[in-house]
């Protein structure tokens, strides 16, 4: 065992990681510890664009960026956060341009910018320009960005150590975060991080899915980390389906195929969108676009052969916008789906894609223990985190502007922190935990294999608590899942050796995956209603009187035995009042 000691640790390596490298990096002794290699981060997959109310292209404020932010969130959105991001937006942009971003152009050489989904002008009026852009590739060339300003500021970073425990001291005063325990997946050696502050910025869960835009590494180990620390995760029923993945594969194509002014068509060729959102069509907010084509595949107006998609029409476009605009999106087509964009329609349907919820955070970063107290030198940012920026359902472009808002905002926050404290003395025996958890795969002999049951999870959670729920499915769901967790006891894994062991890596990134998947689920059943990206077939109303409040999810015992507590928090108003959702 290897112990180090930083000022600030962060754990994960994607854009939210490294914007608060970046600010703590300059301010305090700083490492990033991360289970992939930087650049190889999800935030590389993102693709249509970083949103902020610049107005080069028409006009545009904040405040008309907050609204829609709220709206679009089915106001379940904590009005002080939106209020922050949307202001804060136009300088997160203007720093990437600084640190080098290749942002697409206007004719005058400004940053040009695209409508989105759920952006609008003048409160609702029409759809808006506010997305900036690099062709569709944004998020590879933030991250890209990212780790070279990084570089440039001499980051630490610890690569393909995977983090796999958090240390909390006791004081008279509550818990107080004091490190991490990683293994090194090139050694399988177990090394201790001693630090005056934590940031987790280690992304999603979209691996409890099967067909999901979320690469293989998206198992949610940051918010289980926390939750088995005793921590809550918050609004975690609240999942985003993206209308437009390749339909049987779930990889995506961007949103700004869309606001470029691509058109959403059933198997008769007719433009449907015009019937759900009559004012702004194809792009309405996301759950309400999903919402949409499965309704249509489940009317019988689906495409193909099983009437299981609709289609996504570029062909109008023409192949200089395609080409200049979307390259990687119509690569994808041709790739995966042997269809050319320039002169066909390609088959959509919608994908699992982001986690609105996760470990609850204050404005700067500060992670919560309960409604009211936040547990000292413990942060989180990025989709791991859930300041409340998304409500129920998160408006395209504003997961990068997210990562870089509040990444930036918890870096400043962990460094300045750890300048007003000591280093505190770490729990007895910090590594006993993940010891156990490692030797204890190492050396299980159980019948039982992780692929098997990761199968039946994601396929279990795909019919059960997609886009479309009741009680009836999601307890279904439920009792699969426990059931599941049941079987992961008695897993096994093949390879029992130390380097660069996939098999032990894979079946720890399960157990993540169970737990959270229970989460989703205790929350999905409870909520008797239907808001933004939780539709329940049977509570199709949005219910304001009884559920106008985050859901806050703890839990309650030890191990496999242990069960869910369920608890509230109320949401920020502060100049939007509830309205009905047209658009």
């Amino acid at each position: 065992m290897q112990f180090h000691k930083y000022d600030v640790i962060i754990v994960g390596a994607g854009g939210a990681g490294m914007r608060a490298a970046i600010e703590s990096g300059q301010r305090a002794r700083t490492a990033v510890l991360t289970k992939l290699y930087p650049t190889r981060s999800h935030t590389g997959a993102a693709q249509g664009g970083m949103c902020a109310a610049l107005a080069n292209v028409e006009e545009d404020n904040w405040e008309w960026h907050t609204f829609d932010t709220v709206k679009g969130g089915d106001y379940l959105v904590d009005q002080d956060a939106a209020e922050i991001m949307a202001k804060e937006a136009i300088d997160a942009v203007l720093d990437l341009e600084k640190m080098g971003l290749p942002f697409n152009r206007t004719p005058e050489g400004k940053i040009d910018q695209r409508r989105f989904g759920g952006h609008t002008r003048n409160h609702g009026e029409a759809a808006v320009r506010r997305a900036c852009y690099a062709a569709d590739r944004t998020g590879h060339m933030i991250l890209q960005t990212l780790y070279q300003n990084c570089v440039k500021h001499g980051i630490e970073f610890f690569n393909e150590y995977y983090v796999l425990d958090i240390c909390l001291t006791e004081t008279d005063n509550g818990p107080v975060c004091t490190g991490a325990v990683a293994l090194e997946l090139a050694t399988g050696e177990i090394h201790v991080f001693q630090a005056k502050a934590v940031v987790f910025a280690s992304g999603g869960f979209g691996k409890v899915f099967k067909t999901t835009s979320n690469a293989h590494t998206l198992t949610g180990d940051g918010m289980g980390i926390v939750f088995r620390k005793g921590l809550p995760l918050e609004d975690m029923e609240f999942y985003q389906f993206h209308p437009t993945g390749l339909a049987g594969l779930g990889i995506l194509l961007t949103e700004g195929a869309r606001g470029e002014g691509g058109i959403l068509r059933n198997s008769s060729g007719e433009r449907f969108m015009e019937r759900y959102a009559p004012t702004i069509k194809d792009l309405a907010p996301r759950d309400m676009v999903a919402r949409a084509m499965a309704t249509e595949v489940r009317e019988g107006r689906g495409a193909g052969p099983h009437k299981d998609y609709v289609y996504l029409d570029l062909t109008h476009l023409g192949a200089e916008v395609l080409d200049a605009k979307l390259p990687d999106i119509t690569e994808f087509s041709r790739t995966y789906l042997g269809i050319d964009p320039v002169t066909e329609q390609v088959p959509v349907y919608p994908t699992a894609h982001y986690a609105m919820g996760g470990i609850p955070t204050k404005i700067s970063g500060e992670v919560l223990r309960d409604n009211d107290n936040v547990v000292p030198g413990l942060y989180a940012a990025g989709e791991c985190a859930c300041v409340s920026v998304h409500g129920a359902n998160r408006l395209g472009t504003n997961s990068l502007l997210d990562i870089n808002v509040f990444g930036r905002r918890a870096g400043i926050a962990a460094a300045e922190y750890a300048k007003t404290v000591e280093h505190t003395e770490l729990p007895d025996n910090p590594a006993t935990l993940v010891e156990s958890m490692v030797s204890g795969m190492l050396t299980a002999d159980g019948g039982e294999r992780v692929a098997d049951i990761r199968g039946e999870l994601q396929t279990t959670m795909d019919l059960n608590a997609s886009v479309y729920r009741t009680e009836e499915t999601l307890k279904q769901a439920l009792h699969d899942v426990q059931a599941l967790k049941e079987r992961y006891a008695r897993v096994a894994i093949q390879d029992k050796g130390k380097r660069f062991n996939t098999d032990l890596l894979e079946a720890i990134e399960l157990g993540f995956l169970l737990e959270l998947a229970e989460v989703l689920v205790q929350g999905a059943i409870n909520r008797k209603e239907s808001r933004g990206g939780h539709a329940r077939e049977d509570y199709q109303q949005r219910d304001d009187v009884n559920f106008l409040r985050h859901t806050m999810a703890y839990k309650h015992g030890e191990g496999l035995a242990a069960d869910i507590r369920l608890d509230y928090k109320p949401v920020t108003i502060t100049r939007y009042q509830p309205m009905e959702r047209k658009y």
